[in-house]
């Protein structure tokens, strides 16, 4: 899947590689430019970042965006769909360990030794820009906003991880399913989406192995928040009547609690 070369090309020639016509949407138009990387910077600043940017195919459900052990060559925006990261464990299993919407960047665990260390599974049919990183290496020695951005993307990262662990390591099965349930609420408002209303793209199974349940107990919180009238769930589709109950299930009533629900599941 990916499409970017290997090597340090300089911007003008990685550019000069890129087809713009099969650019369909500039960075500069683009809905979700106010969450990902291309956040702050200026009109020319933009300009240039656009043209390093490779509009990708839509991937579809079950498609690999990249698998652990590949080579890294590029990080990747999510415009539209979903995708869930894992790891495989030593006994052969996966274990998940976030999911990806619209907005979000994914492939920054390829940074370190230029392997990725996790694979990248569509959920459902997903469109991404890929942005070849000896392309964003030269944009950030030209342009200091975009490392700032780069850094802060790497930044939310680690305060993601910093969520999980928190949720995995100190939240009874009810707190993890409320917390798991705010995040996505809060990132769906956040795209100009409701957060109310919303499906899930990832199965109960994908859901309790991220959260460290067993598929069951997803089940069973899930029957209870409905038979409380917390909110509906048919199927993946949720519908969450009282948001203020669903915080305090959760957990949620210190600064803390409320940026591990905002961050969580990323």
């Amino acid at each position: 899947m990916v499409i970017a070369r290997r090597g340090k090309a300089s911007l003008s020639n990685q550019a000069k590689s890129v087809d713009i016509r099969k650019v369909k949407r500039s960075c500069k138009t683009c809905s979700l430019a106010e969450l990902s990387l291309p956040r702050g910077l200026s009109k020319d600043e933009l300009n240039t970042f656009s043209e390093g940017v490779i509009q990708q195919h839509p991937i579809h459900r079950g498609d690999h965006l990249f698998r652990a052990g590949d080579n890294f060559r590029s990080i990747y925006i999510v415009k539209s769909g979903s995708l869930k990261v894992y790891i495989n464990t030593p006994d052969g299993s996966e274990q998940i360990v976030g999911f990806h919407m619209a907005g979000e960047l994914l492939g920054l665990d390829g940074l370190d030794d230029q392997f990725h260390t996790c694979s990248a599974l569509a959920l459902e049919t997903t469109s991404l820009c890929e942005l070849p990183f000896n392309i964003i290496e030269d944009l950030c020695k030209q342009y200091s906003s975009v490392y700032r951005e780069l850094c802060a993307a790497m930044g939310r990262e680690i305060v993601e991880r910093q969520a999980m662990l928190l949720v995995l390591g100190k939240r009874s099965a009810e707190e993890r399913i409320a917390t798991f349930l705010l995040s996505l609420s809060k990132r769906f408002n956040k795209r100009g989406f409701s957060g109310n209303e919303f499906n899930l793209s990832m199965s109960h199974h994908d859901i309790a192995n991220n959260l460290g349940l067993a598929p069951e107990t997803v089940s069973r919180q899930l029957v209870r928040l409905h038979e409380e009238n917390i909110l509906t769930v048919e199927q993946r589709h949720v519908q969450i009547h009282d948001a203020e109950m669903l915080h305090e299930l959760g957990g949620n009533r210190s600064d803390n609690s409320e940026r591990a629900a905002a961050t969580y599941a990323g």
